[in-house]
């Protein structure tokens, strides 16, 4: 009688059908058994499996399979009161291919003009903070060996002051790549002058230091948004330079521009900030309950398409109110982005000041993702080099270049 129970109690384990749920290659992968139903069966081993990349234990299987495959599996097993005879019962696993192999990655010719790396980075000091700055080549122009459009610059410039700037060339425009670049570090070298700063400095002083009357407080306001755009005007008169020395259109080298100009005074961080086109910069609070988006969107309000600081048409009356002058206490975070970044992790323009959708953003910048990449902020020696590495995450249909800047 015992010898028939266990027979018809390993029979009806082998008989059960499990379907696995499918994995996908170089994404983590885990599936229980359920062993509930069978009290006697214990599983040895599963055979076949280290081939797939994952492993077993406590009846589960985990991991990050290779590639992808149909695999059949062995799950050797045997019952409790007959221990040294093994049975077999054949399951099967269906690994997904990783849909980032099935785009090609092409090197751009290092003989065009205007060659630009598939990437950049760096790490540094801002003010008395931080910042990390990464910037990827998308999958879209890797697939046709095209370049990088995005760019950024970071300067520590006079008077305790520092600039971060961040650029999107539009991919319909042969030369953005260099538009990007142009724009970028013309609008930091600009500031690098211990004039204009002072000029700048001296207008804070009437804004936030001394009690001066609203008129005058108005005017230090007023004097500060016209230095603010003198400086974009000049960025557009550059571009427009290029283009003529080179035979081109200036709207061959349409670009977006974001800017933040900071420096830490005794009552707080001054902010200066302009946009441009559909780039982010956004400042969060000290406790992560605030935050706040420091310009300008270019969206939407033209039918989803943007900006550049190549129209000519942007120089208006409008032009003013692109500028923000924001002074804080502290914050933790202050972001800059292109929408690489923007399109695939916020979707939406009224996410930017959703605290939620950021919370989930460094949570996903924290391994919370498919990929298990993190970018480690307190332990940050390789902070550069992992959020590189986590800005190649795979988001269906957003494949643009990708740029972010985080000042924390």
């Amino acid at each position: 009688m015992e010898q028939a129970l266990i027979y018809k109690e390993k029979e009806e384990f082998k008989d059960v059908h499990w379907v696995l749920k499918n994995a996908s290659a170089k994404q983590f992968y885990e599936f229980s058994l359920e062993m509930e139903e069978f009290p006697n069966i214990r599983i040895q081993n599963i055979g076949n499996l280290e081939e797939t990349g994952l492993s077993f234990e406590n009846d589960t299987i985990s991991g990050i399979p290779l590639k992808n495959n149909m695999y059949h599996l062995d799950v050797r097993f045997y019952h409790t009161h007959d221990q040294n005879q093994i049975e077999i019962k054949k399951i099967q696993l269906f690994v997904n291919a990783d849909p980032k192999d099935l785009w090609r990655n092409i090197p751009s010719d290092t003989n065009a003009a205007f060659y630009k790396s598939k990437e950049d980075s760096y790490k540094g000091s801002f003010s008395d903070k931080k910042i990390v700055v990464v910037s990827k080549r998308g999958r879209s122009h890797a697939h046709e060996g095209k370049f990088r459009e995005d760019d950024f610059a970071v300067n520590t410039l006079p008077n305790g002051w520092n600039i971060i700037s961040v650029s999107d060339g539009a991919g319909s425009a042969s030369a953005a790549r260099e538009g990007s670049r142009l724009a970028t570090t013309t609008i930091n070298h600009f500031f690098n002058s211990q004039e204009i700063l002072n000029q700048i400095e001296n207008n804070i002083n009437v804004l936030y230091i001394n009690q001066f009357p609203d008129k005058e407080q108005l005017k230090a306001k007023k004097d500060t948004i016209n230095i603010l755009s003198e400086s974009v005007l000049h960025v557009y008169h550059t571009l427009e330079k290029k283009a003529a020395e080179n035979a081109l259109s200036v709207n061959d080298l349409h670009t977006t521009l974001i800017f933040t100009l900071l420096k830490k005074f005794s009552f707080g961080y001054v902010i200066l900030s302009f946009g441009v086109g559909d780039c982010p910069i956004n400042l969060i609070n000290t406790d992560f309950s605030e935050v706040k988006l420091l310009n300008q969107m270019d969206v939407g309000e033209f039918g989803g398409g943007t900006r550049f600081i190549t129209m000519k048409e942007i120089f208006n009356d409008k032009m003013a109110s692109r500028f923000q002058i924001t002074c804080v206490e502290d914050f933790s975070y202050l972001v800059l982005m292109t929408d690489g970044i923007y399109d695939p992790k916020f979707t939406t323009e009224n996410k930017l000041e959703d605290v939620e959708s950021w919370k989930a953003l460094f949570e996903d910048l924290a391994g919370n993702n498919d990929d298990r990449t993190k970018a480690d902020f307190i332990n940050d020696e390789k902070i550069d080099e992992e959020l590189l590495i986590w800005s190649d995450f795979w988001s269906r249909g957003n494949h643009d270049d990708r740029t972010l800047a985080i000042i924390y």
